[in-house]
């Protein structure tokens, strides 16, 4: 699937794109539910793509430590959020070929709150593959979010008790 810049741009401003929300406690999260979940979100990508179309579909993660893990087609390695930046990135005027991108949005996985990777291009479209990858980097990014250490803020009062010394 390739889309001009314009057109993209357009379709997410207006939402003119496929969403799906699923929510899950994280104590009743397991292995095998990540791996249904992933299979399910990434079946509507795909469907999406098959039919031209966009896809945002998310899981948002409940409990002491949130996350959402999302899947988007792009044609750039930004969120929706960020789409009035596409244009910094890519030619208005060549069809661009879209690809699935995994993000992640928590306070506990890095200092930026966000990352993210290209998944799948629209020649990779193996929907086995693309559900087992996924449902890997969400269980390696729970890890992560799991063992995150947020770093101290340069004015708490251990910083300046120290300071004082």
């Amino acid at each position: 699937m390739k889309i001009l810049l314009k057109d993209l741009l357009e379709k997410i401003e207006n939402e003119d794109y496929i969403q799906d929300l699923e929510t899950e406690k994280y104590s009743a999260l397991t292995k095998a539910k990540v791996r249904a979940i992933s299979k399910n979100l990434v079946k509507q990508v795909l469907a999406a793509m098959k039919n031209d179309s966009l896809a945002h579909v998310q899981l948002d993660i409940t409990g002491q430590r949130p996350a959402s893990f999302i899947l988007e087609t792009n044609v750039v390695n930004l969120p929706y959020a960020n789409y009035k930046k596409i244009s910094n990135f890519v030619s208005a005027e060549e069809q661009l070929p879209f690809k699935i991108y995994f993000e992640v949005s928590s306070e506990y996985i890095n200092a930026s709150k966000f990352w993210i990777e290209e998944l799948a291009d629209t020649d990779d479209v193996n929907e086995e593959e693309i559900a087992n990858r996924f449902a890997e980097l969400i269980n390696q990014k729970l890890v992560d979010i799991r063992n995150y250490i947020k770093p101290e803020k340069s004015g708490s009062t251990k910083n300046k008790a120290k300071k004082k010394s």
